[in-house]
Parts: C-alpha cells; structure tokens; sequence
C-alpha cells in the first residue's frame, strides 16, 4: 500500500483523519461539496502518492522506500565522452531520444523509490527548478514545468529506472519501440514519456514521466474497504479511456492491453492509458494481426488456434472488461477461469441503468460488428450519466482516508 499525506484543503492532517470515519456521502452530495470546492478554489494537493508500475503489487503490501541523494559535482563537459566502450554500443539505438547534454541528478533531486517493477524501480523526484529550462523537453511539459515554478509550487515527476548491462537488455528494446511509436503522439489521457537519460553513476537509463496518484486497480481494490464507486463514476472513466483509445484510433495504434491496471490517475482526477509495451501501429487496409499479448481476462475470446484479429477493434472490448470489472471489483472470467464471447451476467444488475447494460452489450458485440471510440462517445452512458471531473479528485481524496485507516489499523498490536 503506498504511503499516504492528507491534502491541504486548510486543516491540518491530525484535525482531519484524528476524528472517527463516518463513512461517505452520497454521489449528490459529492458533487455538491465538489462544486463549493471548485468555487472556492480549495483543491490544493501537495504530494502525489502513488504508483506508475510494470506489475500491480499483491493487496495490502507497503511499498518500499529508498532516497537516493543527488551529487554536487558539476556536470560533465560532455556526456557523449563518458559513454565509451560497451555503454556507448548499447545506448546507440536509443540516441535520437536521449537527452544528452545534462546530467539527471543534477535536475531531478530527492528520489525516493515508490514501486518496483519487471523492467526496473520507479521513483518520485523533485524537479531542480534553478536547471529546469535546460532540459529538453515536449514543449507543453517545459510550458506546464514552468508555470508551476513560476508559482513557486514544487514540481514532482516520476522516474523509471532501467540498468544497462554490458550485453543488453529485451527492456531496453522494448523501450526503443514504445519510443519510436509514441513520437509526436500526446494526449490528455495518454501517460507520456517525456524524457530519456543516462545516469553514468548507475549505468541505467531514466525515463521522466508524469507522477501519478494510483491506479484504476487500486481504486477498485478499495472498494471492499468501504469506497463507492457508482456508475456516474464509472462513466467518467469509460470516457477518458474512449478519448485516449479514439486518438490512437486516429493514428492507426491499437493498445492491446488495456486494463484497471494499465490506467492511471493524476491528482487532477485525471485517467491516463499507460504501458505501450504490448501496442501495435497497423494500417486500415491491414489491420490484422496473429500475435497474443495482453491478458485473457480482458481479451476477447478466441477459438484455438488462434486466427487473424483485428489490432484495431480489440481495445474496445477491453474497455467493456474494465467498466464490467469496476461494477463487480473482479474483471469477468475471474471466477470461473472460463473465457466465452459474452460478459458473465452481473451478480446485482437492478443497480445498474440501462445504459450502462447496453454500453457492456455493446463493447462485447463481436469484432465486425463492435462500434468504435467515437461512437460509444456518443453512448448515453457517456454523454449523460458521468460525473464531474471534481467528483473524481473527491474520490482521490477518500481513497486516501480509507488506505491512512488501513494503515492505522495494520499498526496496532
């Protein structure tokens, strides 16, 4: 369980977590208290809490802490000298994306380890605001960095470690192609990488990306703890995954591997698509593909041997897994472990509208027939039923209540 800060919305984190939890309130009241909230401009979060992983972590473990301190030494003359011999060899294809005219630990300080993962550690860093404007980076983030420093607010961002080894690495690779798609795409909610180093003190590569809250399993994991999370909630999920799907769409990439696990929230009750490792970029002529990725549970059933699928219609399924996974806290399947073409029936399904029966029926049609981002955009489900995006950052907010109780609790003797 990462750990957690109380938010600063004027009192102080003994005043608001000392008293007895008395539950929470109802969506309506929830957006209520979102919008006096939003009015008044008392949203002021100062440390984000959680997670950007390779690997969801086993329930209730706590994740490590590590600092690792920042030199004081200046930076090298040149960076390209150091990378002599085998290091230079290894880093070539990666040339065009590093950022080779700095030193990492000189800009990004005080990184603490917050999740490990198959590909390497990730740690949340402060942004060195006196070296910022020499980095290279997407001129939206250099723009936002700036802002933020301009307000003399703390920039934090994550860091995902990577070792170079003498022989190479199938991580390193993987990351050249996840670069290589990923150049020139962006978007509000899609995770991006937003720079590449080399750490010559630890021979690993460093890959800056947005700090993020907590992932969509997370949230979902908390739900037998005591959280909400009702279908206007879901709604606004299913439609920040259909706006990162429907720009892929627009560039012909297909994510493969969408899931609670893979989508992640920022601090403005944002989600964001993560983890191109398993993405594909196919044409509309040739959309067909024969390789397995992802993970079954939120694939679509498919006889075996394996046929040709469409990369392009595959996404939309999984989307329907993940909304059908956030009603019943299991994506389908689990239970069972008998995949089929249809979703399992939902064990309480009188909670659920109409629409939101049709939106899984829908996702769950098959391939030829299954509509696209851009339509269930349109949905009534979409349109109309989801919640404001302060709700969102309320929730954020209960879920750190709820994980500071658990700790509590796991505490005493």
């Amino acid at each position: 369980m990462p750990s957690i800060q109380a938010h600063a919305h004027g009192k102080s984190k003994d005043d608001e977590y000392d008293r007895p939890f008395e539950g929470y309130p109802d969506e309506e009241t929830m957006e209520a208290e979102a919008a006096a909230a939003a009015a008044a401009a008392a949203t002021n979060m100062t440390r984000p809490t959680i997670i950007i992983g390779d690997v969801p972590l086993a329930d209730g473990a706590i994740l490590p802490t590590a600092s690792m301190s920042t030199p004081g030494t200046a930076t090298p003359l040149s960076p390209y000298q150091q990378y002599r011999g085998w290091l230079s060899d290894v880093v070539a294809p990666l040339a065009e994306f590093i950022d080779d005219a700095v030193e990492p630990r000189e800009h990004y300080l005080d990184l603490n380890e917050i999740a490990e993962g198959e590909s390497g550690s990730v740690f949340a860093a402060v942004l060195n605001p006196s070296t910022a404007p020499k980095l290279r980076l997407p001129p939206l983030v250099k723009a936002r960095d700036a802002d933020e420093l301009m307000a003399a607010r703390t920039v934090l961002v994550a860091i995902k470690s990577v070792a170079i080894v003498p022989a190479g690495s199938p991580k390193l690779v993987d990351l050249h192609r996840e670069l290589v798609l990923m150049r020139g795409l962006g978007h509000e909610n899609i995770l991006s990488m937003d720079g590449v180093y080399v750490d010559l003190r630890e021979d690993s590569l460093w890959v800056r990306m947005e700090l993020m809250e907590r992932s969509l399993a997370d949230i979902i994991g908390l739900v037998g703890e005591g959280l909400q999370l009702q279908e206007r909630t879901i709604a606004r999920f299913a439609s920040d995954i259909l706006l990162a799907l429907e720009y892929l769409r627009s560039h012909n990439i297909a994510h493969r591997d969408v899931r609670s696990d893979n989508l992640l929230l920022n601090k403005h009750g944002v989600l964001k698509l993560a983890d191109f490792s398993n993405a594909v970029q196919v044409t509309r002529e040739e959309p067909m593909r024969s390789d397995v990725v992802g993970v079954a549970f939120w694939q679509a059933s498919l006889p075996c041997p394996l046929p040709p699928y469409n990369a392009l219609k595959v996404d939309v399924w999984s989307l329907g897994a993940t909304v059908w996974e956030m009603a019943q806290q299991d994506p389908p399947f689990a239970d069972t472990q008998q995949l089929a073409d249809r979703w399992p029936p939902l064990r309480q399904p009188e909670l659920f509208s109409p629409p939101f029966h049709d939106f899984l029926r829908r996702c769950s049609e098959p391939a030829a027939s299954r509509p696209d981002p851009s339509d269930l955009l349109k949905h009534s489900l979409i349109v109309h039923k989801a919640c404001g995006r302060q709700v969102i950052v309320l929730l954020l907010s209960q879920c750190m209540a709820i994980e500071k109780l658990l700790q509590e609790g796991s505490a005493e003797p």
